[in-house]
């Protein structure tokens, strides 16, 4: 515990006394809490399952599949599992949730910890185990187990006795466990619904969109359901700003052998469908659909983080450029996006960033109806729909794949955000009269998509036709260029731009649009400035101007 506390004050952050054995009822059935030592430098806790096999199946009707002798005579009683995962949400539910009501100083409390484990399935062997629990923090010692000791000639089991040493707070510990055991496992001992799906999420906040090997274990966890697969995968790539699909959110899933591995690619497509919402619209004369968000974040000064990329996508609303990009933060040689030079602390991701700075630039301009123009898989919408203060958004893509993907993000909105909430299809290079009357658009990096000889079509379209009262555009700032890694001299952040700024020329090209339509304009910058490039990502806001104010530029 350290120089502060006594050892023994691990008994208030499980709520378990080390004076006495506990014993608490499971469904499967008992579960005892004991302490084989307890001082002032040493505590030991025992989490001891007592499992009844007959138990384990009451219940179950005899025409299902896994009913038969196997759900008996198995190793339930004997291997670290589900079962104990379940234990230790239970008995340890406070630990597990970060909460100590006696001693709240200790939850945030880093600790010298060993957990050991006698026998943990985990048929890819040791170097499995590894993988999964290393990235995290832990000393991994997994040793093989035999299959009898008195036969060594039979080798060795799927079985190997694990034990984790590191220093972390006790709840994080403990939902390391809670989520990794039943990986390992590849199985779990009751029915998997939606629920599963936020246990995940909730269990791994923190550490699991950042795991290298995050897809496997959300698989692993979700034991090979298709769907709940696609979903969670889907959901993680939301909260580290990814494109699904590059989490294979949007494809049929496949068992691999184990983290790493690779697997089969279906074919492109064979999980979209319709939308529920609204898909009427312009008419759409190009198939262009651009990734936009390839550059990676810009560091942060401090120490002991990785850089992290910013991987989140838009798709541009343009007609007639004429190629497809293959993804965010991938040119279509599969290449990955140039990296910081320096790493440093991790913080909110560009992506993030730039959809707040988006957020603050419309409640500051006081709209309550905006239209996202370029809106792709929909993040900024489930952003915006958060705020009661808009209370019509309206999302407009070219690609029907991609409003299928915000179509299906915005169902899984509370009803009250949904219901605000329209995405249709239209090409921002062709006016569209349903879009006039709204407060402010959204252009969010969308404009480099357009070719140089279609922009003033895009102009015309969004600042002379709709003409919404605000309009916010950002854009990369092409200096910031030079702060990335790997992004060779003159090279665009991504395959699909057809062009990248400096400061000077989007004031330019935003004080030209603005004289021309009758609106004033101002700049912000967008994620951490450097002293000599400025921010990676360029805003200006754009504001019509009333009449007399009109009159007087003009004059």
């Amino acid at each position: 515990m350290g120089a502060e506390w006594p050892a023994t004050d691990l008994g208030y952050l499980l709520h378990k006394n080390p004076s006495r054995r506990q014993t608490f009822e499971q469904s499967y059935g008992v579960a005892h809490v004991l302490y084989p030592e307890a001082g002032d430098d040493r505590c030991t806790a025992a989490l001891l399952l007592e499992i009844d096999p007959v138990r384990l199946v009451r219940g179950k009707p005899k025409g299902t599949p896994d009913f038969g002798l196997g759900q008996y005579v198995n190793d339930r009683p004997y291997a670290a599992s589900s079962l104990l995962s379940v234990a230790i949400s239970t008995v340890f539910g406070t630990a597990l949730h970060g909460r100590c009501a006696q001693r709240p100083e200790l939850t945030g409390t880093a600790l010298d910890l060993r957990i050991e484990l006698p026998a943990v399935p985990c048929k890819g062997g040791p170097e499995y185990a590894e993988r999964v629990f290393a990235p995290l923090g832990w000393t991994v010692a997994a040793t093989p187990l035999p299959l009898d000791p008195a036969f060594p000639e039979w080798g060795d089991s799927h079985y190997v006795r694990l034990e984790l040493t590191g220093t972390l707070r006790l709840a994080e510990a403990l939902t390391h466990l809670y989520v990794l055991l039943p990986v390992l496992d590849g199985s779990k001992h009751y029915w998997l619904d939606t629920a599963e799906i936020d246990k995940l999420l909730r269990f791994g906040e923190g550490w699991l969109t950042a795991h290298p090997e995050r897809e496997w274990i959300t698989r692993r966890y979700l034991t090979r359901r298709h769907t709940l697969v696609r979903t969670a995968l889907a959901r993680l790539a939301e909260l580290d700003d990814q494109d699904p699909e590059e989490l294979g959110a949007m494809e049929p899933d496949y068992d691999d052998e184990g983290p790493g591995a690779e697997t089969a690619l279906p074919r492109r497509g064979a999980d979209i469908a319709a939308p529920a919402t609204e898909l009427a619209g312009a008419p759409v004369a190009g198939e262009h659909t651009a990734a936009c968000d390839a550059a990676v974040r810009p560091t942060l000064t401090g120490t002991g983080g990785q850089p992290a990329a910013e991987t989140g996508s838009r798709d541009a609303l343009v007609e007639g450029s004429g190629s497809t990009a293959s993804g965010p933060g991938r040119e279509p040689g599969g290449d990955t996006a140039p990296q910081p030079v320096e790493s440093g602390e991790r913080g909110p991701s560009l992506a993030i960033l730039r959809r707040a700075a988006v957020r603050r630039a419309l409640l500051a301009e006081g709209a309550s109806r905006v239209l996202d123009l370029g809106c792709g898989q929909g993040a900024l919408l489930l952003e915006l729909a958060a705020d009661r203060a808009l209370t019509e958004i309206v999302g407009i893509d070219v690609s029907m794949r991609e409003l299928t993907i915000a179509a299906r993000r915005v169902r899984r909105l509370p009803e009250w955000q949904a219901r605000r909430i329209t995405v249709r299809q239209g090409a921002l290079t062709y006016t569209d009269a349903s879009l006039r009357g709204f407060d402010a658009a959204v252009l969010m990096e969308v404009i480099e998509h357009v070719d140089a000889t279609r922009l003033k079509a895009l102009e015309q379209a969004v600042f002379g036709a709709a003409a919404p009262g605000a309009v916010v555009v950002t854009t990369p700032n092409s200096e910031f260029n030079v702060r990335y890694d790997g992004l060779a001299a003159g090279a665009f952040r991504h395959s699909d731009h057809r062009f990248e700024w400096t400061r000077a020329e989007f004031a330019d090209w935003a004080h030209r649009v603005g004289a021309t339509h009758g609106y004033a304009v101002r700049f912000e910058p967008v994620g951490p400035e450097d002293a000599e490039v400025g921010a990676s990502t360029q805003m200006a806001v754009f504001t019509r101007k009333n009449d007399d104010d009109a009159a007087k530029g003009a004059a």
